[in-house]
């Protein structure tokens, strides 16, 4: 049966596994409104498309789901670009639809028209530096391959944003429903990669190591891995730091918790690497210039490095690392603790975790005494929302040293 384009749009999206989308409706995108219409996606209401991209994204982070936009074509979808890029930085599985002029108007100063014909704002290249595939579909005939494309990154262990444009002509056009059954919207089986020589020296290392310490970030986030990395920490007693935008991957009210580590955080994890550790395992945390403190090398001497991330790009980009694995991280720590259980690696003996109820190890006035009301606001919040969504803005250096997250992506 022949079904319009924009109603396979809406199945698409449902057989993603998407439950909400975040836009503001426009004449161009309408078909795919009225798709929505009947569909048990939930749409929420922006006043204004910049909320859209933003909430798209916060829900992709909390939830560990695919998020979702809809906007109309122009300023609706030009509105999308700082959420856009911010999602682009971060990683996060985003599906943006936006509406286009009809093609026969492609080029003849359509409203609102952002082909890059006759002098229009040109979509795709606006968008190209901050979406891992952007495309205007012009035409129904190659729609499964446009989507196996958005799909293969929404579901890769290294996503990224997705901005797919309809023209209006093309939302109206018939195809095949069966068109759908040609396209991936389940993530593909992993291949094993556990045989790999690189398995067995990371567990090597961290049997040989006195005090290791690990360093998990958002990566961990996007594998779902926290309790994972949870549950090593505690099975062989190492210390866990988390960068900044990995603040939540562990609980920091933990015993081994050793909270933030960067260049605005209190300085405690930052000592106690320095000072004791002898084995860093980075998890899914870039090396950048937060969490590295200006690239200090001082935080990396004298010290075995393994580090893990589904990203080969982040692999050994700043340092030389003794291991190095390019994998999905909650399967590799999975593999690890079954290898050192076979080999009956016991509890670290490790150095003691600085106390951290004050943030003052930097010496810095920002953490003098005269901010205890702050500490203790971040405190009060945390009895009263334990299990609350926390936004912050221009405070978060604030909430990065004082708010205590239990667990969870809700940081």
């Amino acid at each position: 049966m022949n079904v319009q384009i924009s109603e396979l749009l809406v199945r698409y999206m449902e057989r993603l596994g998407i439950e909400v989308i975040f836009g503001m409706p426009g004449a161009h995108i309408l078909p795919v409104y009225d798709g929505l219409y009947a569909s048990d996606i939930k749409t929420v209401l922006v006043k204004h498309e910049q909320g859209a991209s933003f909430m798209a994204g916060g829900y992709a982070r909390a939830s560990g789901k695919i998020g979702a936009c809809i906007t109309t074509a122009g300023p609706g979808a030009t509105n999308l670009v700082t959420g856009i890029a911010n999602a682009y930085v971060d990683k996060q599985p985003i599906l943006i639809i936006t509406g286009e002029t009809s093609t026969h108007i492609f080029g003849k100063g359509g409203m609102q028209e952002s082909s890059g014909e006759g002098g229009s704002v040109d979509q795709n290249a606006l968008f190209a530096g901050i979406t891992r595939y952007n495309k205007i579909v012009e035409r129904g005939d190659y729609l499964a391959n446009v989507l196996n494309r958005a799909s293969q990154i929404l579901l890769s262990d290294n996503p990224g944003p997705v901005l797919l444009s309809f023209p209006y002509n093309v939302q109206q056009e018939r195809i095949d429903e069966t068109v759908l059954d040609k396209v991936l919207t389940r993530r593909a089986s992993r291949r094993d990669a556990r045989e790999s020589p690189l398995y067995n020296r990371l567990a090597d290392l961290v049997q040989d190591a006195h005090n290791p310490v690990i360093v998990a970030g958002y990566g961990c986030m996007l594998a779902n891995a926290g309790n994972v990395v949870a549950d090593l920490s505690a099975m062989l007693n190492v210390p866990v730091a988390t960068s900044l935008k990995g603040k939540g991957v562990v609980c920091e009210q933990g015993p081994l918790s050793l909270g933030s580590l960067g260049v605005t955080s209190d300085g405690s994890a930052y000592q106690y690497i320095v000072e004791h550790a002898d084995l860093i395992v980075f998890l899914g945390a870039a090396f950048n210039e937060r969490t590295s403190y200006l690239w200090d090398q001082g935080l990396l001497d004298n010290k075995r490095i393994a580090q893990i991330d589904n990203n080969p790009d982040q692999l050994e980009k700043v340092f030389r690392a003794d291991v190095a694995i390019c994998a999905d991280l909650k399967d590799v720590l999975e593999d690890l603790r079954v290898r050192l259980k076979a080999r009956g690696v016991t509890p670290k003996q490790i150095a003691p975790l600085p106390g951290r109820s004050d943030a003052t190890a930097t010496g810095s006035p920002v953490f003098d005494a005269k901010f205890a009301l702050v500490k203790h606001f971040f405190e009060v919040l945390q009895t009263r929302f334990p299990d609350g969504i926390q936004v912050f803005d221009d405070n978060i250096i604030f909430a990065q040293n004082f708010f205590r997250v239990s667990s969870g992506n809700r940081f």
